[in-house]
Order: structure tokens, then sequence, then C-alpha cells
């Protein structure tokens, strides 16, 4: 029987890394993997395949809506459905392949199957051929998988989640999307660059509800630009495939019964823990009551040698949460003292413009009753934004009304994804709005825009408004 220091069952972000990073610390390391390739649902049908619609889809939009603008004479630009998908199966792999690489060259034992504990210190492995393996340490970073509620149960056909989207056959004439969250707002853009209609039913009151509201705001006006139509304070109650179409019944904020019909619905509603076949209750290890299991603050669990990171624990489910648990976990293991800060782990929503977030919302701070003050710039006003076209959206910082320390940044811009680490390095430095406000930024940038935020939230004295 093969004996490991630390075995690492699940090879996404989160699981490769802390893989990666053990073997780096002289842990004799196996990554334990059902799925024939690597990289987990990020690599294969999430982050990585939904980036590469959403570039796709954003270059065929840009040139049919704005090529002209810019003195460039095309034919009208067609979309060859076949041709983006075969271009984003070439980028999973190509990741994918990378990864592989990267546990070869690590000298990582990868084995492919179903891992499950027999005890804490022996795993059985369930593939094209059953094994065993005793470790010392083990690193659970199984994930998780699309959500859904009683009456929108998924046919894969026509009612749909993240995963069929990624890989359909035609563009929908109607898109519904249940659903107002980042997942939704992402497939929806893709479909509705490429000529679909787009309707989104959310039972919140806003987009992208977890976000400071200005983010949401700000968001709606980008895609009803884009032909979106949206539904608040939707609760959806029941959604049938009828054949060549799907409809959707739901109750308004009214209580009154309302009904959609498209071609297809896509269930975003969010992700669970993913935990089947674990045999978590072989060794004691406890979930809560979302299925997450149950880790204290160094990411451990009621079984001191097994450890739980990424989607599979308490947090945002976010692949570079993961990666920086992995590493947290793989440096506690070597008896490093590794450090992370949940609180400053940004988010993303890859629309066009991005929007990005990392700290403290403003509702967040009025609930705990925070004294604060808040900094905006609109994109609009900056050289770099109308020379590129892309004039939607605004950044917004807020710092404590008494040391000025920033407590939050949340924007809407190009790059926004980028832009956002700005803020990460600075909040995590505890800076305060006028130390953002001091620092030279280069000219024309979009970057720009965080200074001119933070002069904002400083003395209200932004220099370009």
């Amino acid at each position: 029987m093969s004996k490991y220091d630390v075995t690492v069952i699940g090879s996404g972000p989160g699981g490769y890394v802390a893989a990666i990073r053990c073997a780096q610390l002289g842990l004799k390391t196996a990554l334990v993997e059902k799925y024939d390739t690597l990289g987990g649902t990020c690599l294969n049908v999430g982050c990585i395949p939904s980036k590469a619609l959403l570039d796709s889809s954003e270059h065929f939009h840009t040139a049919k809506k704005d090529f002209q603008k810019h003195g460039i004479v095309i034919d009208e630009p067609k979309v060859d459905l076949a041709q983006m998908m075969e271009r984003k199966k070439e980028v999973i792999s190509q990741t994918c392949d990378g990864v592989k690489f990267l546990m070869d060259k690590n000298k990582i034992d990868v084995i492919q199957g179903v891992g499950s504990f027999i005890n804490p210190t022996t795993i059985q492995i369930k593939g094209k051929k059953e094994s065993k393996i005793e470790t010392t340490n083990v690193i659970v970073a199984t994930g998780s998988k699309p959500n859904f509620f009683p009456g929108m149960e998924l046919d894969k056909k026509r009612i749909i989640t993240s995963t069929e989207a990624l890989s359909l056959k035609e563009i929908p004439k109607n898109l519904i999307v249940i659903g107002g969250g980042v997942i939704g707002l992402e497939l929806g853009s893709v479909y509705a660059r490429l000529g679909s209609q787009v309707t989104v039913l959310e039972y919140a009151d806003s987009l992208i509800p977890s976000m400071d509201k200005t983010l949401g705001k700000e968001l709606m006006k980008v895609l009803k630009r884009e032909g979106f139509k949206f539904n608040f304070n939707h609760a959806v109650e029941s959604v049938k495939n009828n054949g060549k179409e799907v409809e959707v019944k739901a109750k308004n904020k009214k209580g009154q019964q309302v009904s959609f019909s498209g071609d297809y619905c896509l269930v975003s509603v969010g992700r669970k823990p993913y935990t089947d076949g674990l045999n978590l209750e072989a060794i004691g290890a406890s979930t809560d009551k979302a299925g997450r299991i149950e880790v204290n603050e160094n990411l451990q669990t009621s079984v001191s040698n097994v450890y739980a990171i990424g989607d599979v624990v308490k947090g945002a489910m976010l692949a570079h949460k993961a990666e920086e648990e992995g590493v947290f976990v793989a440096e506690l293991i070597a008896g490093q003292r590794p450090h992370i800060n949940h609180n400053l782990i940004p988010g993303v929503v890859y629309t066009w413009p991005e929007v990005a977030a990392v700290g403290k919302t403003e509702e967040q701070l009025k609930e705990s009753g925070a004294n604060y003050k808040v900094g905006q710039f609109p994109i609009r006003a900056l050289g770099r934004a109308r020379a590129s076209m892309d004039i939607q959206g605004v950044i917004k910082i807020i710092s404590d009304k008494k040391t000025d320390e920033v407590l939050g940044v949340h924007m809407v811009a190009p790059r926004a994804a980028d832009l956002i680490m700005e803020a990460v390095v600075a909040m995590e430095y505890r800076a305060s709005a006028e130390d953002i406000a001091r620092i030279c930024h280069p000219h024309p940038t979009y970057s720009e825009a965080v200074k001119e935020a933070a002069l904002s939230a400083t003395a209200e004295r932004p220099l370009h408004i």
C-alpha cells in the first residue's frame, strides 16, 4: 500500500494548488480526482470556459456595435457558434494540460477515481481499478455543484445549469435566467451579445444582491443596454419543459402568479458543497445545515489530520479563495505560520464592463452603525474611457470617517478584475483613502478613477468632475 505525507481529494484550483505547495515543501503528495481531466469545475465547466465565451461574444458585440464608430468597415459579422465552442474547448484543454504538467513537474502522484475515507489515515479509491493508500494528512477539496430548488428540477436539455449553457448547440431566441447573481449574468451576457433575448427572474430586489447595491444598480443600466429584461421580487414556483419551449411560473411582489416562456431556462441560484462519496461518517467529520464541512480557523475539521478548503467549507465560492486556502493548509502542515485574510478576498463579475469588490459594502456598514464616508467617480469622466468607448461604470471607495482607513472598494469598470487589486493591496496594509489619493497614477488609464474616487472620499475634491 502506497504511503503519503498528504493526500488531496479533488483537483480544482484549491486542490491542485494545495498539492503543488505541499510538494514544494518536500511532502510526498497524492492528488485524487474522480474525472479523467484535472482542474475541477473551474477549469472544465466554470471559470475558464465561461471567460472564453465571454471574450468571444464581446469581440462579436464590439465588431457589430462599435467598429463603424472606430472607422473600421467590415461586412455584417456573423456568429459561428460551433467554432466559438471549439475555441473554448481548446482553451480548456490547454489549461488542463498545464495542470497535468505541473503535477508531473512537482512529482505529485495523480490517482484517478473517487476517494473516500476508511479511517482518518486510509483512503479508498474507486476508479478504473480499486486501491487503498495510507496518508498522514488529508486535504478535502471536492468543490461544489449547481444548486436548484423544488419546482425547478433540471432536465439538462432545456432546463439547464451553467454546465449545459457552456455547450449549447444553438443560440437561444429567448433565454430565461433564474437568479440575478454572478453565474446567471455572465452567461446571460454571452447569449445576449450573440442575439438572445434574456429575461432575468430574481427573488431579491436587486442584481448581485450579495454585493454593494451601487454595483447592482450600475450593472443593471449596462445590461439593459444589451437588451436584458429584469423581474425582481419574483419567487419561481415551477419550471416545465413543454418540448420546444420552457414555461416558468412565478409569484411577483404583489403575490400574483405570472408566467414566462423561452426556449431555454438557465437555473443559476447558486452552488452547493459537493461531499458525495467521501464517507465523512467514517471519520466523524461534521457538516452544517448547508452541507459545508465544518472547520476551525486553521481549516481543520474535527479530525486533526483532515483539512477542508474551497467551496466545500464556509465563505465565498471563489477559485482564488480556494487557492489561498490550499496554500495556507499546505504551509500549516509543513510547520510554517501562513497568513490568510478572508475579509480581503475580492469578488468579480466578468460582464463588460466588469464588476469587482473587496471589503465591506455600504449596507453592511450601515447595519453595523459604523461611521464612514463615501467617495465616487464615474468612468465616463476618464480620457482613457472616452478613447476606448468604454464609458460605463463607477468606482466607489468607502473609508472610516475618523481614521480614513479604507473599509471597502466597489467598482463597475473596464478591467475592474485587475483594478481591484490596487484596493486589495491598500487594504491589506490598512491604507487610508488619502494614501491612495497621493499615489501617482499613470495617465491616461482606467486606474485614475481609483485615485479620483479616493480624492472624493478624502476631502470631496476629485479633480476631473
